[in-house]
């Protein structure tokens, strides 16, 4: 075999163009049955957590998690997407390759910041210092790169090398914010079964000092709280993490682990207190949530709209995950309230005929509205609703044996989400608690394909989940099998790509 010179002498791909590269042949493979179309999903490969959310120049960046090798979790990479608008995105090159000492088997999750012209990404660098995958013996540090043009950026290493305690090994997902001066970071720490969340200092974000545990867990609190983020709103202190471990309880915690929050204080001594944890999302699938502050001071969050040992049947189609809407926080009391981004309405296309209220018993079509990416206004009418169910159907099949049920149980009390027929592989129901005092409710129900995701009018509650009906299933029904209520779709949209 003759090999020419130039051949031999070509330099060897960076390990960022070589997951390009993978990327872009793994496009190549893709079913697009499940793939959404207004909703951040990777290129190709597996996609998780958003690893930072930030505003640099006048555009919103998102980076996440990311095996651009693969349609399952493998070493982490920094995939990168931005917008103008919170509406309309596009893919960038990726952002972080691991391969150096301090980050050999993956640039694990963490945050990003504007530090004067630059963007900065603070990243848990992982290594394994035993058999790949044995979580008994790692290394986790928390590391620095920057961005002259928030596209290509240099790593600085590692820039926290040890954690508080010699004992502690899981060590992770930094997030990053600057107050009075200061630079502060906060992370998700693990000493045997108890979780820790450890504070640092900095000037510069280079020199960190550590300057005590924010909060740690009890009994019953996990042995793990990963991705935390600590911000103020309306002059309280919010703590929002995922914990790993807590049981289920009633109707809570029924997923994996869970994403949610607690409400309170952080005193001068760097010490949080606050109120009872709460879930930040009641459907099925939502973890790893990052916030940021807006240019007008709102409050945002995105989060990983999967969840880990669930069903993931695109997989198969070469591509795995997405994020969840980008969403506003607003503080109501003790709870947060949770909206989708006002924003997202330039996605709506020309109107759908309204429904009006209906509440015969049985079931009806409405093939005036249907689709698999749309926005749906519910209202539903409790009043003299006492038994039976009061809702609507989703995402339904021809033969009705694909559908997904989103409903009020009046014995029950509670609104359900239902996807025990919701298509490949996923099944379940997710509920919330309805107050017998409330006589109205007015949801806001959003389908991209192979997800939902729906919100109380009055951010009270949200559910997210992902759905893997067949391409064909499109239909909607109202449901109304009990005593009294009735069911309406006063608006409905849909919607259009978020692709640029």
């Amino acid at each position: 075999m003759t090999v020419s010179v130039n051949a031999m002498n070509a330099p060897m791909p960076s390990p960022l163009e070589h997951a390009q590269q993978a990327l872009s042949e793994g496009q190549s493979r893709l079913i697009d049955d499940y793939r959404p179309d207004y909703h951040l999903a990777p290129v190709a490969g597996w996609m998780n957590d958003p690893n930072g959310v930030v505003f640099f120049r006048g555009e919103y960046h998102v980076f996440y998690q990311h095996h651009p090798f693969d349609a399952k979790w493998g070493p982490m990479y920094w995939g990168h997407a931005k917008s103008a608008d919170l509406v309309h995105w596009q893919h960038l090159p990726l952002a972080l390759a691991p391969g150096d000492d301090f980050d050999r088997h993956g640039c694990f999750s963490g945050s990003a910041v504007v530090c004067g012209d630059t963007l900065a990404l603070i990243y848990t660098g992982h290594t394994w210092l035993g058999e790949v995958g044995d979580e008994r013996f790692i290394r986790q540090v928390q590391c620095l790169a920057t961005s002259d043009d928030g596209i290509r950026f240099v790593k600085h290493g590692a820039v926290i090398e040890d954690a508080p305690q010699e004992t502690i090994m899981h060590f992770r997902d930094p997030k990053v914010w600057q107050e009075d001066g200061h630079w502060y970071l906060i992370a998700g720490a693990r000493l045997g079964d108890k979780p820790l969340l450890p504070l640092y200092r900095s000037t510069d974000l280079h020199t960190w000092e550590f300057l005590d545990y924010v909060s740690s867990g009890n009994e019953g609190d996990g042995y793990m709280w990963e991705c935390p983020d600590l911000f103020r709103l309306n002059g309280r202190d919010v703590l929002l993490y995922s914990p790993q471990g807590m049981q289920p309880e009633g109707y809570e915690r029924l997923n994996k682990y869970q994403t949610g929050y607690r409400i309170g204080r952080l005193d001068n001594e760097w010490h949080f207190t606050g109120g009872p944890f709460i879930e930040l999302d009641n459907g099925h699938d939502f973890y790893a949530a990052q916030t940021l502050e807006a240019a007008d001071g709102r409050r945002l969050v995105w989060a990983w709209l999967d969840m880990w040992e669930s069903p993931m049947p695109s997989q198969a189609h070469h591509w795995c995950g997405m994020l969840g809407l980008p969403r506003e926080l607003e503080l109501q009391g003790d709870r947060l309230g949770v909206f989708p981004a006002r924003e997202l309405t330039a996605l709506r296309q020309a109107p759908l005929p309204s429904i009006a209220p209906w509440g015969e018993s049985g079931s009806r079509w409405v093939p005036q509205v249907q689709g698999d990416r749309l926005e749906i206004h519910v209202h539903l009418d409790l009043l003299g609703c006492t038994e039976g169910h009061l809702g609507i159907a989703l995402r339904c099949s021809a033969d009705e044996q694909e559908q997904t049920l989103l409903y009020y149980d009046a014995s029950l009390q509670r609104l359900v989400l239902d996807r025990s027929r919701s298509g490949a592989q996923v099944s379940g129901q997710r509920s919330v608690s309805i107050e017998p005092t409330q006589t109205q409710l007015h949801l806001r129900v959003f389908l991209d394909r192979s997800s939902i995701e729906v919100f109380e009018e009055n951010g009270r509650f949200s559910f997210s989940s992902r759905l893997y009906p067949r391409p064909d299933s499109l239909g909607v029904k109202l449901l109304a099998n009990g005593t009294g209520g009735r069911v309406a779709i006063p608006k409905a949209w849909p919607l259009d790509s978020g692709w640029l």
